[in-house]
C-alpha cells in the first residue's frame, strides 16, 4: 500500500499507482482516506477518481449531507465509511450503486 500525505490530517492511500513518468498513464486510486479531517462537505477531487475508487472513508467529519451526484459516481465503490459525521439521509438514488457492498453509517441521525 502506497501512502501519499496531502495534509496533516488528510491522506490519499492508493493500492495500485502507475509511474506517469514512464507510462504516460493516470494514477489508480483505488482508497481514499478523509477520516478526522475536520470536513463540512465531501471533497470534489473524490469525484476525479469515479472510475477507480473502491474504498471512501469519510467518518468522523462534519459532514451533514452526501451530494446528490454521489449516487452516480459510486460506480466501483464497495465500501463506504461515513460513520460518525452527521448524515440526516442518503440520497434517493444511492440504489443505483451496483458495486456498494458496505456503509459504515453507524453514530449518526439517519432520518431516512
Amino acid at each position: 500500500v502506497c501512502c501519499l500525505e496531502m495534509t496533516t490530517k488528510r491522506k490519499i492511500i492508493g493500492r495500485l499507482v502507475p509511474c506517469r513518468c514512464f507510462r504516460g498513464e493516470e494514477e489508480v486510486i483505488s482508497v481514499l482516506d478523509y477520516s478526522h479531517c475536520g470536513l463540512q462537505q465531501v471533497p470534489k477531487e473524490v469525484f476525479s477518481f469515479e472510475r477507480t475508487l473502491e474504498e471512501l472513508y469519510l467518518d468522523a467529519n462534519q459532514i451533514e449531507e452526501l451530494p446528490k451526484v454521489m449516487a452516480f459516481f459510486c460506480v466501483c465503490i464497495i465500501f463506504f465509511s461515513i460513520f460518525f459525521t452527521g448524515i440526516q439521509d442518503f440520497p434517493e438514488n444511492i440504489k443505483c450503486c451496483k458495486c456498494l457492498t458496505i456503509i459504515e453509517a453507524s453514530v449518526n441521525p439517519v432520518s431516512k
